[in-house]
């Protein structure tokens, strides 16, 4: 009877070291997943301001994306629409006109609040660009290319920001900045546009 008491107590001690086993592996992992985490966090967060102290040393301002990192947060960028612009052009042959869709996209909510309060000076500032174009300038990529970059510039002027002429020369001996970096508005966006 003894032998057939300790072969009994032998399968009862197995399943306990396989719980054993299997609690270990999963804490085991849990560390080794963490661990690596922690590692992936600090060497991104190393490899930012390595990227921030590289365009500072340049005399430029950091990427973007760098900002929006060193702040704590991801921005997010958000788009505010405008109204529908209907504009004749400065067509002299015939009469011509476009009807332009615009999107501006903005990185901070309380430029969104600035724009509602400065439309009618917005709206204005864009309306003179777009008529101050033919309608062969508008119709390549670059032409609308330079429009939404008109359209920035005015904006950002509308909104109180200093914005030099594009066609102001540059200072001799001094190292210029981007003025346009700086500048409330990321991009502007054309929903719509449509030439006759």
């Amino acid at each position: 009877m003894s032998t057939a008491t300790a072969t009994d107590a032998e399968p009862a001690a197995k399943p306990g070291r396989k719980k054993l086993y299997l609690i270990l592996g999963v804490v085991g992992l849990v560390l080794a997943l963490g661990g690596g985490a922690t590692v992936y966090l600090l060497k991104k967060k190393a490899a930012d301001a390595a990227v921030e102290a590289g365009a500072e040393e340049e005399g430029g301002q950091p990427p973007a994306k760098a900002r929006s990192r060193s702040k704590g947060t991801e921005a997010t960028p958000q788009f505010v629409p405008l109204d529908m612009f209907t504009v004749n052009l400065a067509d002299r042959e015939a009469e011509r006109y476009a009807q332009v869709g615009i999107t501006l996209q903005i990185e901070d909510p309380k430029v969104a609040e600035q724009i509602k309060l400065f439309m009618p000076v917005i709206r204005n500032n864009i309306l003179m660009a777009i008529a101050d174009k033919t309608a062969a300038e508008l119709m390549d990529r670059q032409g609308k290319d330079r429009l939404a970059n008109e359209v920035r510039r005015e904006t950002s002027r509308a909104l109180g920001h200093p914005v030099p002429r594009a066609d102001a020369p540059a200072e001799p001996g001094r190292k210029q900045r981007d003025p346009e970096a700086a500048l409330p508005i990321q991009a502007v966006h054309f929903s719509s546009f449509i030439i006759q």
